[in-house]
């Protein structure tokens, strides 16, 4: 059997074997869980949940603007 010939068969099988063992472990494995770092504040009545974000940046001289259009 000349193995050169059937390498893509093998290919496809050592795939689909893959595939299927890690489909067989996947429910014993545990749910990934990520602890959050940010706490969560209930937002008042009447308020919605707002998000603040802070940019931190120098600003650009006039000729680096120049540059930069």
């Amino acid at each position: 059997m000349n193995v050169a010939k059937n390498m893509e068969v093998i290919a496809v099988t050592a795939a689909i074997l893959l595939g299927a063992s890690c489909y067989a472990i996947a429910p014993a494995a545990p749910a990934l869980q990520v602890a959050s770092s940010t706490a969560t504040v209930a937002a008042p009545a009447g308020k919605a949940a707002m998000h603040v974000v802070v940019v931190k940046a120098k600003r650009l001289s006039a000729t680096e603007k120049a540059r930069f259009a």
